[in-house]
């Protein structure tokens, strides 16, 4: 009965592969294929320390190297990587149930979450949906085939999308965490290039202690859900669960589900239709919001003011450095207008600017357009698009962009809240693509579990 309700509310029970404890688990977790895009040391820094040992970073394809032209033969090799650890027996019997899980992070400690499987039905990333499970950002379309190139056929899957929920007493998970910790941790893990720890306690879904933890989880998770017809449900839509981190991966696992669909009529149910997940509360006080940062390449400080200037009104001047910037930035209140709502720096080969604007709301929302169009524009005049990529570290933001050796602009963006997002999201959709992180770089979500997908 609880699988039949947990079903009615977008989440399966999933069958999760974790490595033998005799493995190196130090050298198991690796962080996001979509973190360090433009840092190859920390990804040949993870290869040093991941050689000769089973590591997920056999097991997924690292961003960084998408622009290297052999992403056919890598994926091929990420695919026999999975079979033979299938064959080898790096894994243990899989189990049903959830996993509890704790981390921390070189700023936060104990950000909880929780394991599950969703339903890819109950989600969609096109803007006009209002599914069950909704993204909060835009969606690239164009991302999505390599991402599906390497889900398509694949024996396994590794998640590292991170999904929210709206808990304002943090009621849930805290109180999840206690029934979880009657058991040992099925693993308890430093984790590499000094990004903290993960511990993970498994909750059965069959028998024991775990029928109860299953009980909670239904009834805290069917309460939220009843909570959100009255917020959000304007045309019989329940919003439950929003994608904080990974929607394109998320999205690349909905389209293979869809082609599964397309070619099995008669199959409604296949591995693939469901995706791991980790369930966090967006009110985690061990959840910080970060913004993601625009580095422009082959662009200075005049080229950025340009595109720029369109804002309301604009303003731009001169700043003496990089603590300075960053504190305007931060800090709304010292802008140089009460009138002026929101702030952008501007760096570039040790130059320093700030923008300011009356246009309100997300910083993202006035800024992207901006950049698309650019975008665009320079297509049409010169055969190449403005090449812009996203960083999610102020450090390395100012790194990039300060570096003599390369022509790049960085636009430095204002913090942003947390509060009102669901209620944004459910009255207007998604918020442009990345327009915030959950967290710096390094306290990206690991892989560590694993599900089987398809049969090899």
């Amino acid at each position: 009965m609880n699988k039949e309700k947990l079903n009615s509310l977008g989440i399966e029970v999933p069958s999760i592969l974790l490595p033998k404890a005799a493995l190196d688990m130090q050298k198991w977790p690796v962080i996001a294929c979509d973190q360090f895009t433009q840092d190859f040391d920390y990804w040949e820094k993870v290869k040093q320390i991941t050689k000769g040992s089973p590591s997920t970073l056999n097991l997924i394809f690292p961003e960084i190297y998408l622009p290297d032209g052999d992403a056919s033969s890598r994926i091929a090799d990420i695919h026999t990587t999975m079979i033979r650890y299938l064959m080898e027996g790096v894994f243990a019997e899989p189990r049903q149930g959830f996993i509890y899980i704790e981390r921390d992070t070189p700023f936060q400690k104990k950000r909880r979450g929780l394991i599950a499987a969703i339903d890819l039905e109950r989600y969609e990333w096109k803007p006009e949906a209002r599914p069950l499970i909704r993204c909060t950002e835009g969606t690239v379309a164009d991302r999505l085939p390599p991402r599906m190139d390497i889900r398509r056929g694949a024996p396994l899957e590794l998640p590292h999308v991170l999904l929210l929920i709206n808990d304002e007493a943090d009621s849930f998970l805290p109180v999840l965490g206690e029934m979880a910790k009657k058991s040992a941790p099925v693993y308890n893990t430093p984790l590499m290039m000094e990004s903290g720890n993960a511990a993970g306690w498994f909750l059965d879904a069959e028998e024991g202690q775990s029928c109860a933890a299953l009980d909670f989880i239904v009834e805290k998770l069917e309460e939220l859900y009843n909570r959100s017809t009255v917020r959000y449900d304007g045309n019989d839509a329940p919003f439950l669960f929003a994608v904080g981190d990974g929607n394109h991966s998320l999205a690349a696992a909905k389209g293979i589900w869809e082609e599964y669909k397309a070619a099995h009529p008669d199959e409604s149910v296949h591995p693939c239709r469901y995706a791991l997940v980790e369930i966090e509360n967006i009110y985690d006080p061990a959840i910080q919001f970060e913004p993601i940062h625009r580095l422009v390449f082959d662009a200075g400080v005049d080229e950025i003011a340009s595109i720029l200037s369109p804002l309301p009104d604009f303003s731009c001047r001169p700043v003496n450095d990089s603590k300075e910037l960053a504190r305007l930035c931060a800090d709304s209140s010292a802008c140089a207008s009460p009138a002026k709502a929101n702030c952008f720096g501007i760096i570039s080969q040790g130059r320093y600017a700030l923008i300011e604007t009356s246009a309100a709301g997300i910083s993202t929302a006035c800024l992207q357009p901006l950049l698309d169009s650019a975008q665009i524009n320079s297509a049409q005049i010169n055969s190449a698009r403005v090449n812009i990529d996203y960083i999610h570290d102020e450090e390395e933001l100012f790194r990039l962009a300060e570096d003599k050796g390369r022509r790049a602009a960085g636009i430095l963006l204002p913090p942003v809240q947390k509060a009102g997002l669901f209620e944004t999201v459910a009255r207007l959709g998604p918020l442009p693509r990345k327009s915030f992180s959950m967290g710096h770089s390094c306290e990206k979500r690991f892989y560590l579990e694993c599900r089987a997908l398809f049969q090899s």
